[in-house]
């Protein structure tokens, strides 16, 4: 299974790849704002490389729950120098916008990315669905119940799994309705987006069966809550830089179950888990 991107091809049928995070924003969950700025964002995004990260999305709105949305132009004031940058000194490394903005979207296309990370699958901005059609990149679409800022209210599913595949089904039609080609289209089941602890278990426990729709599988799950809830000492709930050992079991057991991309923060230990585990599978050494 070929991914074609602007900046380099992937074959996602051998290995699974790594998806760097760059969030180029004040409020994110995971780093605080760390890398808020351009010149933070673009050393982070090289420490990445460096770490092995097949490729990056780069976000300027935090999809917490909870989040409060980010005007148009300050987004694009967070991401397109980043983009810029990172597309000059890194040409050959795919780069992703994480955005649900058509226009956020189609000036990150000019400014060097080659693939869209729509958490809304292509809902909330009527013109989205145009910009993937006419820049003709890769475009993962997520399943969210509601959106950031009400998703966690007391979400509800009757089989998640069941329904997120019925999901992703209508989406996939909509998404060649409109002209998008279906070897562009990837699927995010969307862990921790609209969905309890429970939910998110289930989801992880049956991902082939997502896997079975024929698209690319794209998972994050890496520091999110539900591990700091699994590893939580009493009523302590650990800090989203304390969930690494639970984010590499997640990230593990998802590539045994066919992920095809991780969306990770730590790239360097996920890397070298997975490389281990992957050794282990084929039973062959290097």
């Amino acid at each position: 299974m070929i991914l074609r991107t602007r900046s380099k091809d992937l074959d996602l049928s051998h290995h699974t790849h790594l998806m760097g995070v760059v969030n180029v924003t004040p409020d994110s969950f995971s780093d605080g704002g760390k890398y808020f700025d351009a010149p933070a964002a673009v050393a982070h995004a090289e420490e990445l490389i460096r770490d092995g990260a097949d490729l990056l999305d780069v976000g300027g709105e935090s999809s917490r729950p909870g989040a409060d949305p980010v005007p148009l132009d300050e987004e694009l004031r967070r991401v397109i120098p980043v983009i810029q940058e990172l597309a000059r000194r890194h040409p050959s490394v795919p780069l992703s916008i994480d955005t649900t903005k058509a226009e956020v979207a189609r000036r990150a296309m000019r400014a060097g990315a080659s693939l869209l990370n729509d958490i809304s699958a292509l809902r909330f901005d009527p013109g989205m669905a145009a910009v993937a059609r006419e820049t003709d990149v890769p475009v993962v679409l997520m399943h969210m119940q509601g959106n950031p800022r009400t998703m966690q209210t007391a979400p509800s599913y009757i089989d998640v799994v069941r329904e997120i595949g019925s999901f992703f089904r209508e989406r996939l039609a909509f998404a060649e309705k409109t002209g998008i080609a279906a070897d562009r289209l990837l699927l995010d089941p969307g862990i921790g987006f609209g969905k309890t602890l429970d939910h998110n278990l289930q989801i992880l426990k049956n991902l082939r069966a997502l896997a079975e729709i024929g698209r690319p599988l794209v998972l994050g799950l890496s520091r999110k809550t539900f591990i700091a809830r699994l590893l939580a000492d009493g009523e302590k709930i650990l800090s989203p830089q304390e969930r690494s050992e639970g984010s590499l079991a997640g990230h593990l057991w998802a590539a045994a179950q066919g992920a095809h991309i991780l969306r990770v923060h730590d790239v360097r230990g996920t890397r070298r888990a997975l490389r281990v585990w992957q050794a282990i599978a084929r039973g062959l050494a290097g």
